[in-house]
């Protein structure tokens, strides 16, 4: 598969700029830890933080809660995390690195459109079976839902599964500019992210038939090349 294509604008904020340095301050690490001790204490926090967000969500989280739930003093949570927000982003980060992953490897090696459909709907399958009783899935998404930054987060996550996809299909494309395909590729990616959220706090029986016809518009969509013009 070619090097991850992003094209301009994919993972930029509002004001067409990557998430800046006074974002990452607040929700990044403050110390990436390097002895195997430091790490297994930041291992420590992150799984108390999973508990509790799975038990009650990201909002009712505290520190010091956190801190007695990871039996570790409320100076080392501080010490590698500046508040609340950075907590959600590290935990977010496993899921979404977890979601590139099977991505990139699904789509290595894509011959043809029809196979890139499958495969596209076989990771809504999987997306679906992984995280629909993941609590703590759940919680993290919808922290990041109700702060600007983690939000932008999200919004990069989708551009680089966008990237992928489209590294993986874009010669499979000709009658369809690049700029256009990523487009697509970059809309279908966060939707779908969304009908996966939505499916999974839904009913199972509604969840499968909102996948099924999310999957029958994705077939019939996603590489058309008439598209009806705009009003």
């Amino acid at each position: 598969m070619n090097t991850l294509h992003v094209m301009p604008s994919a993972a930029n904020n509002k004001n067409g700029n990557d998430m800046g340095a006074e974002s990452m301050d607040r929700i990044g690490l403050r110390r990436k830890p390097k002895q195997e001790r430091s790490i297994q204490r930041l291992d420590l926090i992150l799984a108390a933080a999973a508990r509790i967000i799975a038990e009650k969500g990201v909002s009712a989280m505290r520190m010091t809660e956190l801190a007695v739930a990871a039996k570790v003093p409320i100076g080392s949570v501080y010490q590698y995390f500046p508040e609340k927000a950075a907590i959600v982003k590290a935990l977010f980060d496993q899921h979404a690195s977890a979601i590139q992953a099977k991505t990139a490897a699904m789509f290595a090696d894509v011959r043809s459109l029809d196979q890139a459909l499958d495969r596209v709907c076989a990771i809504i399958d999987w997306y679906y079976d992984s995280y629909h009783d993941d609590p703590v899935y759940l919680g993290v998404w919808m922290g990041t839902e109700t702060d600007q930054d983690l939000l932008q987060l999200n919004i990069e996550h989708s551009g680089r599964v966008a990237g992928i996809f489209h590294d993986a299909v874009r010669d499979l494309t000709p009658d369809l500019c690049d700029e256009d395909m990523y487009a697509r590729t970059y809309l279908f990616s966060h939707l779908i992210g969304a009908v996966i959220r939505l499916a999974a706090v839904s009913d199972k029986e509604l969840a499968r038939r909102m996948l099924d016809q999310w999957k029958r518009v994705i077939r019939a969509s996603l590489f058309t090349t008439s598209v009806p013009a705009a009003a």
